[in-house]
């Protein structure tokens, strides 16, 4: 499947010589060998303005991204799992205050960190249980062992939570290493990225009675046509998958990672709900007009309208912004008048970013640089796909918003 343009930009307030100049923006990061290749889908009022594909999917090889490329998404598999938490909450199967320790009794006496040293940690009983909605918010005080900016990712990364999980362990038993670790700091006191939406995806699991990549099938991706939307890439679209790029530490042109690309080209023991899917333009393209019309798209429901609009508001203790908590390991990224919902990042205030976006956007992004976002306001969605990682490595997104935004003249 590809999603091709559908409408005259200039039928819905774009202009087509501005929208060019994306293309022309990010083609120059592969012409100097920053990106291997991208592809980038702008739409408004579910019309597709703009759409396009540009250098290598694989540069060994010297095949282009095409339409129908395959890409490893990473964390933009939180916000799918986000949504298959909330279908069930609206089936009245849980409350958002519920402690999770009611389904996993593993998180009932977590511990939280104190002071000390990676080799000497004192901690402290949790004095608030881990809650559904510190999970779906990142307030829950787990953390990611690869962010490398505190104790607790010591932690994490000595009992073998990097990257991915230690050998063996399927989501079950990945879970219940995790709440052995200590908590970052008191759940609901502050937001931390790391493996909350993995812990959601094994309380999915749990609850609806299925294994994670069964219900998404059954109740997300199949009913959306999701079809190119799983946990690893088959045999037959091998050929398919972008090959996956790091940048040189002294040139900074784009390396290959076979590290860790090859994880996508097999069952995985551990179905990670916040990072472990690939898809399509095409794909993640429905799944955010799904978002852009309130849960509904082509007469599928999964939402209700107020269940989206209450996801995509700042959830955040106190109505503060990410600034105010000062979260680890987002040093390169402008945090103040950004809130965070149940699944997404939220626009609260777009002056401090720099970037004309509507307040009410919501969005979130992958590892391998992969980013969307979902504007209600003027009724945009974006998505941008390459596979380039860490995703910190170059202002993609925001120089994505920065074109978008210019080339919107209504």
């Amino acid at each position: 499947m590809s999603v091709a343009r559908s409408t005259d930009p200039d039928q819905i307030g774009f202009d087509p010589a501005r929208l060019a100049r994306i293309d022309r923006h990010f083609g120059r990061y592969v012409d100097e060998g920053l990106l291997a290749g991208w592809q980038v889908v702008v739409t408004r009022r579910g019309e597709v303005a703009h759409s396009a594909t540009y250098g290598l999917r694989d540069v060994e090889t010297g095949v282009p991204v095409e339409p129908d490329t395959i890409w490893r998404i990473y964390s933009m598999t939180k916000p799918i799992t986000s949504v298959a938490a909330m279908m069930l909450w609206e089936e009245g199967r849980f409350e958002l205050n519920d402690p999770i320790s009611r389904w996993l009794p593993e998180f009932a006496d977590v511990r939280v960190f104190d002071k000390g040293s990676a080799l000497r940690a004192y901690t402290v009983p949790a004095v608030e249980p881990v809650r559904v909605w510190h999970l779906l918010t990142h307030t829950s005080g787990l953390t990611y062992g690869f962010a490398q900016t505190s104790v607790v990712d010591a932690l994490y990364r000595a009992a073998g939570y990097d990257l991915g999980v230690p050998p063996g362990l399927d989501l079950a038993g990945a879970t219940a290493g995790m709440a052995k670790l200590p908590l970052m700091f008191q759940p609901g006191t502050g937001w931390n990225y790391g493996v909350s939406t993995d812990v959601l995806g094994r309380l999915v699991e749990v609850i609806s009675g299925q294994r994670l990549d069964e219900f998404l099938a059954e109740r997300i991706l199949g009913p959306l046509g999701m079809t190119d939307t799983r946990f690893w890439v088959d045999e037959p679209d091998a050929k398919r998958l972008a090959a996956l790029y790091t940048p040189h530490p002294a040139t900074g042109r784009a390396i290959r990672a076979d590290r860790f690309g090859a994880a996508a080209l097999q069952r995985p023991e551990c179905l990670s709900g916040g990072g472990g899917l690939v898809s399509t333009a095409a794909d993640y393209h429905r799944f955010t007009q799904l978002l852009l019309r309130g849960g509904e798209l082509d007469d599928v429901r999964l939402l209700a309208p107020r269940t989206v609009r209450y996801m995509t508001r700042n959830h955040l203790p106190g109505g503060g912004d990410l600034a105010s908590f000062e979260p680890q390991g987002f040093a390169e990224t402008v945090l103040d008048g950004i809130g965070f919902g149940l699944g997404f990042a939220v626009v609260t205030d777009p002056v401090p970013a720099r970037v004309p976006s509507s307040v009410g956007e919501y969005y979130w992004g992958g590892l391998a640089s992969t980013a969307f976002w979902v504007d209600p306001v003027e009724e945009i969605t974006a998505l941008f796909f390459t596979q380039l990682m860490p995703s910190s490595t170059y202002p993609l997104r925001s120089q994505l918003r920065q074109l978008v935004y210019a080339a919107l003249v209504d």
